[in-house]
């Protein structure tokens, strides 16, 4: 089968941003390269090994490849990208003078070619990303969790999402009601269950995203335990305290709400995330790049929330807020 394949070639400081506008403009998968230097600052504390060949693609530098039907008008997608993009100066976000490129491609030439650099990566003390096509034998002490992210964002190798599981394991309590707003593959509600919620509402405004989460709930065998909802937090928030305790799992106000999003969405709704916890209760939110971190930091505060702490991984950083 034939597909549209869209080219960014942009900065590592963009890959999120770009990648999300690349889904939201109907991409059926995306893809993305960085710089394949050794110099590259990785972290080894929990024992990652990383496989960086070297490539032609300069250090700082990222290409982002999205796969469109072959039927797909490229031309508006291709404007609204662009635009899109040029935004993200405005948030003082580098992309570093992108270029675009449009071409033809089999679909064996990228549908599964991915998944032979998607490895087991161990995140946190006890958690461990399994690929569900992957053999693994883990150790006693670590927590599997099984993962196709399909063409849903967050195989959980992204900064933002391994600093999300680090800062999952160390505040979430046995038994506590969690909800996981913006869920993508479900990787953070999966961790959450696994870590011992006693139930977890998974939350997101896209349909590819809500299919992936659902899929990767059953693979890891904890339907009784994750929720997953085609919704926005806002609309969590409408629903009667009945429909919280027979339709969603959790008991309203929850002990802890984890959201790995832009930063200029988690600015939007700090006050409904106050609303939806409970006194004494945790915020944890990531997906913020560094350059935005005063600007959530504030909202934060405004909303009544004390900072508990701040966690950092490259140019991304992951905020604790307690109610």
């Amino acid at each position: 089968m034939l597909w549209q394949e869209i080219t960014v070639h942009t900065t590592e400081e963009a890959i999120e941003m770009i990648t999300n506008f690349v889904h939201e403009l109907g991409a059926g998968g995306v893809s993305i390269e960085e710089s394949g230097t050794l110099n590259k600052e990785r972290d080894t504390s929990l024992g990652q090994l990383y496989d960086t060949p070297f490539n032609d693609i300069p250090e700082g530098r990222a290409i982002i490849k999205g796969y469109f039907y072959h039927e797909t008008d490229m031309a508006p997608i291709l404007a609204d990208l662009k635009a899109s993009v040029e935004q993200l100066k405005d948030f003082d976000i580098d992309t570093g003078n992108p270029t675009f490129e449009c071409r033809e491609v089999d679909d064996e030439d990228w549908a599964n070619a991915w998944k032979q650099y998607f490895k087991p990566i161990r995140v946190s003390e006890r958690l461990t990303i399994k690929p569900t096509w992957e053999d693994y034998t883990p150790s006693p002490e670590e927590i599997i969790l099984e993962l196709d992210p399909g063409m849903a964002f967050g195989t959980g190798t992204h900064a933002t999402t391994s600093l999300c599981l680090q800062t999952l394991e160390k505040m979430l309590q046995p038994g506590d009601d969690v909800i996981d707003v913006g869920t993508g593959s479900g990787i953070l509600a999966i961790a959450a269950a696994k870590l011992g919620a006693r139930h977890v509402l998974a939350v997101d405004l896209d349909p590819v995203a809500v299919t992936s989460a659902l899929d990767n709930t059953r693979q890891n065998e904890l339907e009784d335990k994750i929720t997953v909802k085609l919704s926005d937090l806002l609309g969590v928030l409408k629903a009667s305290e009945t429909e919280a305790s027979t339709q969603l799992g959790v008991t309203i106000p929850v002990q802890l709400v984890v959201a790995n999003i832009l930063a200029e969405v988690i600015v939007l709704f700090v006050d409904d995330v106050y609303e939806v916890l409970q006194q004494g209760g945790y915020y944890i939110t990531s997906g913020i790049i560094t350059s935005k971190e005063d600007d959530v930091e504030k909202a934060l505060i405004a909303a009544k929330f004390t900072i508990v702490e701040k966690n950092y991984d490259s140019n991304w950083v992951a905020i604790v807020a307690r109610k």
